[in-house]
């Protein structure tokens, strides 16, 4: 008798699943091999096997979300004259119960988790409470029911008139948890009503009414305590659709939504943005340090995000904001289709991917201990930068494919599929994917301005075969230790990634630490297995491909114009000092910026949320008003006097904010728009009004990366210790991308991006261009004046007067503390 055990790999929950399915199988293989090869006798043959080895055209394969549990059962073979006998190893029998018990806490976790989110504002102790409650007006004589505990003895069984009083008992509970239920439900409904109120977004900006007031105390009382971050997903009302006659009143132009996976173009920079580390410091100049402390802190970010630890966002602190695009963070991938990409989440994964020199690996994250340590995940990233092997043939390329157009992707992906399974899945059931940099990246003095570009082209295009933009995200390190993060778009928008990466930032740099020789704390873990190489077995077919699709991914990295331009004369504490909001005073000086560049207006997109919203992404805010306009002209009429000017730039603020507060209550009109073109389309219904809004483009796309955690980080005392944002590219040929960040309080951090091939366009051009309308519109104000002569006395001494950010703390390699977290 033959008997094989197999190793799977699949979600937590499945084992026993899994197993059986495994051992049938094997057992119908290893009979079929013992009767061709005359094997007979008791001897027991085992073996260990990936699951891409498992598949058979007459048995049931696995479902595809098994791909990625941790290795739960073996067999250590011991053979003799007389055939094999099986010795379970004690260690094995220790991994299979450690992976039976890990696997029910879990289930009992996410239960746990699942039934506290979902009975806020209640809790079981407010259940103790009503069952307390009811049983001291029992005993008194008083029935709260009215009758009902009663019925509710009666239908309970008598137990032949024993145990009388365990029947009153049992009843009040039943009658107990039936009235607690309903409380919650009719908590839930007032707080769902609650959270439909958006009048507050309405008022002027700075003031609050007596029915604000209410609301919010109302709020917070329905709001109960210590919410977890799925605990509002029942309460949020979903999204309204504005009426056909309102959409039509406001329309001007045409707003073009990016259709994700719908899109048949690149990821690449048309679909994926990027995320920076600090510009001016890093925590340490070793790859391999950089890489296991990043790495542990974003598996730390997901363990709490599992647990929903994750407090949600509260806009004034009260009003909660959806939290649903946190899921898909990772164990995501977007997979290529003909017709239409789909995302691939998976509940779990134990390992991540890695790409180094063209070579792929994969890198478990656990032990049955639970997660690794920073210290061996440091040694798994080193063994990896000393393996001296080579890439195979195209190898090495093999990730420009996921730069190619969709379409084409998606038919080389199944014969990958076919032939290298086990590989590929490996890389898309990873928890997210890391990209080993050979080159070194960031800030350096002998080139500030110029060096920093080329940091944001690494990030957001890279070398268009080093990163798999099918991923979630990719985290990048270079070889200096310098790290930052390329992000698929079509999951979630940048303040969910943001979130999590000034998690990533903080934990890792203020919380882990390094020690003094730049290693991650702790001791390494020599008896860990060394990381997996992945094999690819890459028919003749898709060689040809590849260099195709390597040949469009380089040209289309090299035509991307990226500018990173940090604007330190003042920030957030100076326009909020002119009782402004910063975010319009930024659009404004875009506008003005804009015009300056090109000599005319265009379509002008900003992004808001809609996240008040159940579900909620993005709406669209035109900032290029027609106040906008009338400001722009003023200031470059040499007629106009500054406080002329300073009523036109109020009245264009006070446009912005009443657009940027209708899409966020709803009231926008781009996706309403959108919709109807769907829907014509889908009824082949001929529209010259939507063909003519749909063919116009946005030649400037803008986005305000928001900081949502600044108690992470000190900014007073470390002032350079603080997420720098990120960007993504243009929308249009002859456009500008335009991302921007406030970094404390005085300085602004902006990424422009265009397109080298266009003749009207130059991301470094429009980035003088916004420092002189930053200056030129607060020179309207009295405190701002001071700066613009400062400005100009010192553009004529230093032309190159935006690269004086460097200081001695750029190549500081040094943590700030290493024993104090911020908090």
């Amino acid at each position: 008798m033959v008997l094989w055990w197999a190793e799977l790999r699949g979600p937590v929950g499945q084992v026993v699943e899994s197993s059986y399915w495994a051992w049938t199988y094997a057992s119908e293989r290893l009979r079929s091999w013992a009767q061709n090869r005359g094997v007979g006798g008791c001897g027991v043959y085992v073996a260990s096997f990936p699951a891409s080895h498992l598949h058979k055209p007459d048995l049931e394969p696995p479902p595809r979300d098994m791909a990625e549990a941790h290795q739960a059962v073996g067999f250590v073979p011991s053979l003799t004259p007389d055939g094999a006998d099986p010795e379970l190893a004690g260690q094995v029998l220790r991994n299979i119960y450690l992976s039976g018990l890990w696997s029910w806490k879990r289930h009992l976790s996410r239960f746990r988790n699942d039934f506290l989110s979902g009975v806020l504002p209640a809790s079981p102790f407010s259940w103790l409470f009503l069952f307390s409650a009811i049983q001291l007006a029992w005993f008194l004589q008083l029935d709260p029911s009215l009758g009902l505990m009663e019925k509710i003895k009666e239908l309970l069984p008598d137990w032949a008139g024993q145990h009388h009083r365990l029947r009153g008992v049992l009843a009040a509970a039943l009658f107990a948890s039936c009235l607690w239920g309903a409380l919650i439900f009719t908590l839930h409904v007032a707080l769902r009503l609650l959270l439909s109120y958006h009048g507050w977004l309405l008022e002027p900006h700075g003031a609050m009414s007596s029915a604000t007031k209410t609301w919010l105390a109302l709020v917070r009382i329905f709001s109960g305590r210590r919410p977890m971050l799925f605990s509002y997903q029942r309460s949020l009302p979903r999204q309204p659709v504005p009426s056909v006659q309102d959409t039509v009143r406001k329309v001007s132009d045409w707003w073009e939504e990016f259709v994700y996976l719908r899109s048949r173009s690149p990821l690449m920079v048309n679909s994926n943005y990027y995320l920076t580390d600090f510009l001016y410091v890093t925590p340490t100049p070793l790859q391999a340090a950089r890489a296991g402390n990043a790495v542990h802190a974003l598996l730390l970010y997901r363990h709490r995000l599992q647990r929903q630890e994750i407090s949600p966002t509260l806009l004034m602190g009260m009003r909660p904001l959806c939290s649903a695009q946190y899921e898909r963070i990772f164990n995501t991938t977007r997979v290529p289709g003909v017709q239409k990409d789909h995302l691939r989440h998976l509940r779990d994964s134990q390992h991540v991917a890695v790409l180094h020199r063209g070579r792929f690996f994969r890198v478990g994250t656990h032990s049955p201990h639970g997660l690794l340590p920073p210290r061996a995940l440091e040694q798994q990233f080193q063994r990896i930068l000393d393996d001296p092997s080579p890439a195979c043939p195209h190898e090495e390329h093999l990730a420009a494919l996921t730069a190619a157009p969709r379409g084409l992707w998606a038919q080389l992906r199944q014969t990958l599929k076919t032939r290298a399974a086990h590989a590929l899945e490996a890389v898309e059931g990873a928890a997210f994917f890391v990209s080993l940099d050979p080159e070194p990246a960031g800030l350096t003095r002998e080139d500030p301005a110029g060096s920093l570009d080329a940091y944001a082209h690494a990030l957001l295009a890279g070398r268009g075969h080093d990163r798999w933009f099918d991923k979630s995200f990719t985290l990048i390190i270079f070889s200096n230790g310098k790290l930052g993060l390329s992000v698929e778009h079509s999951w979630a928008d940048c303040p969910i990634s943001g979130h999590m990466w000034e998690f990533t930032l903080a934990t890792e740099c203020f919380q882990l630490g390094y020690s003094a020789d730049g290693h991650c704390k702790g001791c390494p873990a020599p008896a860990l297995p060394p990381p997996q190489r992945l094999q690819w077995d890459l028919p003749d077919q898709v060689h040809l491909s590849i260099s195709l699709a390597l040949r469009g991914a380089k040209a289309l990295s090299g035509n991307i114009d990226c500018h990173i331009f940090p604007f330190s004369h003042f920030g957030k504490s100076f326009i909020r000092h002119c009782h402004l909001s910063s975010d319009s005073f930024v659009q404004m000086a875009l506008q003005l910026a804009h015009f300056r560049d090109r000599g005319q207006f265009c379509l002008t997109y900003e992004s808001a949320m809609t996240r008040l919203f159940l579900e909620g992404r993005t709406e669209t805010v035109r900032s290029c008003t027609r106040e906008a306009c009338s400001f722009v002209r003023a200031m470059e009429d040499k007629e106009k006097t500054d406080p002329q000017c300073l009523v036109l730039f109020r009245a264009a603020v006070d446009k912005h904010q009443a657009l940027l507060k209708a899409a966020m209550s709803g009231q926008g009109v781009d996706r309403h728009l959108f919709a109807l073109y769907v829907v014509s389309r889908f009824l082949h219904m001929q529209s010259p009004f939507l063909a003519q809004v749909y063919s116009e483009q946005w030649q400037l796309s803008t986005s305000q990366i928001p900081v949502q955690q600044m108690h992470l980080f000190d900014v007073h005392n470390y002032p350079d210790y603080v997420s720098s944002g990120g960007g993504f590219g243009p929308a249009d040929a002859h456009g500008y991308g335009v991302s921007y960040i406030f970094m404390g309080d005085d300085a602004i951090t902006f990424h422009i991006s265009s397109k080298k091939s266009s003749t009207k366009t130059d991301s470094r051009r429009l980035g003088r261009h916004i420092e002189a309308a930053l200056l030129d519109v607060a020179s309207l104000f009295q405190a701002g004046q001071r700066m613009q002569r400062r400005f100009s006395g010192s553009a004529e001494e230093d032309s190159g007067h935006r690269c004086g950010f460097l200081s001695s703390k750029t190549l500081n390699f040094k943590t700030p503390t290493d024993s104090e977290p911020f908090q």
